[in-house]
């Protein structure tokens, strides 16, 4: 065999074990080695060091068969804020749900449900962002067209506790909004609430900052 031939041989058999090993390395995680992996993919993608893992036709193949979405993220409709692309993570990593103002109705819920019960996900994140559209709507108040009511009406109760609080208006009702969220999830009954108390998942709040690219958790 010719010299090209072999290395030619030894990478497509190296792409292979890695292949054969993708997603196996986020089963049995726990919620903080869960966090973990998205504050470290979030490092790399705000040091411009992504390696976007977990985005080849292999990894793709691999999912088809089934998914291990190691984290649930509820996050904001706002194009900016892409969970995949910001915590450096691939197909078949996260379960999203995302809906202006990361405020959660029943299917929302459902769905969370879904992740944490069904597919064994140990993390759940609740994903604010700064200068959020929704928010700044909540808090500028008037009139609403359509069915954008439903999304000011959910965040009205954060702005009305921002509005005590000293500082940016819309950055402290950004941060009230996802604290309302995660004790939203952590009340619902009977799946989330029993999952939290036996310790089978964690669930925290966070924002994103659009300027630095930077994740923060604000509510551990």
């Amino acid at each position: 065999m010719r010299p090209r031939s072999v290395i030619m041989l030894a990478l497509l058999l190296a792409v292979s074990v890695l292949a054969s090993g993708a997603g196996k390395e986020t089963k049995g995680l726990s919620a903080d080695q869960a966090l973990q992996k998205l504050m470290d993919g979030n490092k790399r993608y705000t040091a411009v060091k992504s390696n976007h893992s977990n985005q080849t036709p292999a990894r793709r193949e691999e999912v088809a068969k089934g998914q291990n979405p190691f984290a649930v993220i509820i996050g904001c409709s706002d194009s900016r804020v892409p969970p995949e692309i910001i915590f450096d993570q691939g197909l078949g990593d996260l379960f999203i749900i995302r809906i202006a103002g990361n405020v959660i109705d029943n299917p929302g819920l459902g769905s969370i449900e879904y992740g944490v019960e069904h597919l064994n996900v140990p993390l759940v994140m609740v994903l604010g962002h700064e200068k959020c559209g929704a928010v700044d709507a909540a808090v500028k108040g008037g009139e609403a067209p359509g069915q954008i009511g439903s999304l000011i009406e959910a965040i009205k109760p954060a702005v009305e506790k921002a509005k005590t609080e000293s500082g940016d208006m819309l950055d402290n009702a950004v941060q009230e909004n996802v604290k309302m969220v995660v004790a939203k999830l952590k009340a619902s009954k009977p799946i989330l609430a029993e999952m939290l108390e036996k310790g089978k998942i964690k669930i925290i709040g966070a924002r994103y900052d659009l300027d630095t690219g930077i994740v923060e958790v604000i509510v551990p």
